[in-house]
């Protein structure tokens, strides 16, 4: 099952139970989806979803925390990350940057180009980029 059809199975079981923060969570993702679909170069979904929860959680900066627009915004990416696949370990990080060095890769950029599909959505790739420059 895709992600899309799990979000659209997912609106129809807010929408029984009457649960309007999760139910208007899940329309904004599925918008985003709609609109990666229509685009001219469409992404796979995860990456939609991963860009998503990261707008979400660079738009908390914005509120100060307790005040209703902030609070809304944390029950919202608590809806998202549900749909993220589960967050890596900055141990586990470290170990796949070795055995990537191990295979021959020497730069940071041919360790990086390595990495970033097998972290995508697990962990944040501004830390990995800083994990990659510490063990080279």
């Amino acid at each position: 099952m895709s992600m899309m059809d799990q979000v659209n199975n997912d609106i129809k079981e807010a929408m029984k139970a009457k649960q309007q923060e999760r139910l208007d969570a899940l329309r904004m993702l599925k918008a985003e989806f709609i609109k990666n679909n229509t685009a001219a170069k469409p992404t796979d979904e995860l990456t939609i979803t991963v860009g998503h929860a990261k707008r979400l959680q660079d738009s908390l900066e914005l509120y100060q925390a307790g005040t209703p627009a902030y609070d809304k915004i944390v029950k919202e990416l608590d809806v998202v990350k549900a749909y993220l696949p589960k967050a890596m370990e900055e141990s586990e990080v470290v170990a796949l940057i070795q055995d990537i060095k191990s295979k021959g890769a020497k730069d940071m950029g041919a360790i990086m180009k390595e990495l970033q599909p097998q972290i995508k959505g697990r962990f944040d790739g501004k830390r990995a980029s800083d994990l990659v420059k510490s063990n080279i």
